[in-house]
């Protein structure tokens, strides 16, 4: 079994035909896929979709940093009174705090209230004890800076969409129970991480992603993006480590475990 840590699924461009993309996953060897939140509208839609995919989809709740404004205090309030009902039910539903993190690629217009939005669901994290699933662009120093005073409380996470050298690798690695999320820039002609990763990530440090719609990879680059596809990553990291494809599975399944598992119901 593969597991799809990250996977857009909510989005449009899965409207026309998300039965049959779930229908190709499952046929694939995908035995899970994980939706992360973006925003506040995102949680209804991704919650709707697990509710139509028991036991196969499952949700994370959190805001996204290119997502966050002038109001990201109105809308973390609304998501934690989401969290803090979903946490007293019989069947809790979230299995993470994410999509959240830093994000000053484009611009740091919103760069205070990035800072206070990260920090505030990193504290979410500690009291629910959810992982995090982290995004994080061109910010990596500020973006560890506040992830290590909670260090020691953390239960873990994923560093979502990993594309970093081996010292960035090593510096995110020095938190403990986190995970790198790998995904089809791996396979790209240009990327480094077939040889950075071995190097320097041992693959019990490693789970398996897509980020669809988004990143296709090799051959399939270009196009959309499915869960179905992340086979070529499993393919990729195997010639990369010189280890089977079945290993690959078992190792980075039992990552996904290690990180959430304890919000699973069945593996």
């Amino acid at each position: 079994m593969i597991i799809d840590t990250h996977s857009h699924l909510d989005v449009a461009d899965f409207t026309d035909d998300l039965p049959q993309v779930i229908s190709r996953a499952q046929a694939a060897g995908v035995g899970k896929i994980f939706i992360p939140a973006v925003d506040l509208p995102s949680v209804s839609a991704l919650l709707a979709i697990c509710r139509q995919y028991p036991n196969y989809v499952y949700p994370m709740i959190g805001l996204q940093p290119e997502e966050v404004r002038a109001d990201w205090k109105e809308v973390l309030q609304t998501m934690k009174q989401l969290l803090d009902a979903d946490r007293a039910d019989s069947h809790p539903q979230f299995i993470a705090i994410g999509e959240c993190g830093l994000d000053f690629y484009w611009s740091r217009e919103f760069e205070k209230e990035q800072l206070a939005a990260f920090e505030q669901q990193v504290e979410w994290s500690v009291e629910t004890r959810l992982p995090l699933m982290i995004h994080c662009r061109k910010a990596q120093n500020e973006l560890l800076s506040i992830l290590r005073k909670y260090k020691n409380d953390l239960p873990g996470g994923v560093f979502h969409c990993f594309t970093g050298n081996q010292k960035e690798a090593q510096d995110f690695l020095s938190m403990p129970r986190f995970m790198l999320g790998i995904g089809g820039v791996s396979t790209f002609k240009s990327s480094h991480l077939r040889e950075d990763l071995p190097a320097a990530v041992p693959l019990s440090r490693i789970v398996l992603e897509t980020d669809s719609p988004y990143m296709a990879p090799v051959p399939y680059r270009g196009k959309r993006n499915e869960s179905t596809f992340i086979t070529e990553v499993q393919k990729t990291l195997a010639t990369s480590y010189g280890v089977s494809e079945e290993q690959i599975a078992t190792i980075t399944t039992d990552n996904v475990k290690t990180v959430f598992g304890e919000f699973i119901k069945e593996f």
